[in-house]
């Protein structure tokens, strides 16, 4: 085998992916994902540490991009519309993976540990962003109602995005999402109104 390895990570995050699509996360192993990039074990190791960080490598770049964003954003900027331009620049990373993100997204939720893994990724970034927002002297408990806000509307619109009915780019899908909630939370008419006559 070649000691050249293009793109040796792309090759196992995709063989990874089809082989979790066909057989099923927890039947599938190392050896087998290996052989199908053409690749050896010890490359993979090279990677990742094992086959469940395939599927959540990402979070660290993912955490970075959220929190710079927010700390880098004008003095200004309301708390919520910083965690907006924050979730843009994270759909952005993500825009060119929508094939990828739809078979992890499958695969996820197939697998009930996996999906407790996915919970506990989506809870350290509102920690982050969280933290990001004391930083910038957000208050509590708003800082982490902000947060969590901010985490629920990349949810919505990321589930949005790989839906195959759904053309609009990602950074479109957050704006549009973020909108959504900001007109709910702004409404001032009672959600359950009498219509009875006066």
């Amino acid at each position: 085998m070649s000691r050249w390895e293009p793109d040796a990570r792309g090759r196992l995050e995709r063989a990874a992916l089809e082989l979790y699509t066909e057989r099923g996360f927890d039947q599938t192993t190392v050896a087998e994902i290996a052989k199908r990039a053409g690749l050896t074990e010890r490359t993979f190791f090279r990677h990742y540490t094992d086959k469940r960080e395939v599927l959540f490598f990402g979070q660290g770049m993912l955490r970075d991009v959220l929190v710079d964003t927010v700390t880098a954003a004008p003095d200004e900027v309301a708390p919520i519309d910083a965690i907006g331009t924050a979730l843009e620049a994270a759909a952005e990373l993500m825009i060119e993976r929508r094939d990828i993100a739809r078979q992890r997204a499958a695969v996820i939720a197939a697998n009930p540990p996996l999906q407790e893994r996915e919970l506990s990724k989506m809870a350290s970034l509102a920690t982050a962003l969280t933290e990001a927002l004391r930083g910038r002297g957000v208050p509590e408990p708003a800082a982490s109602l902000t947060a969590q806000a901010g985490m629920a509307v990349f949810h919505v619109g990321f589930l949005r995005w790989i839906d195959d009915d759904n053309a609009k780019p990602l950074p479109q899908l957050m704006r549009e999402s973020l909108d959504e909630l900001k007109a709910v939370t702004a409404a001032r008419r009672p959600v359950h109104q009498s219509h009875e006559p006066r």
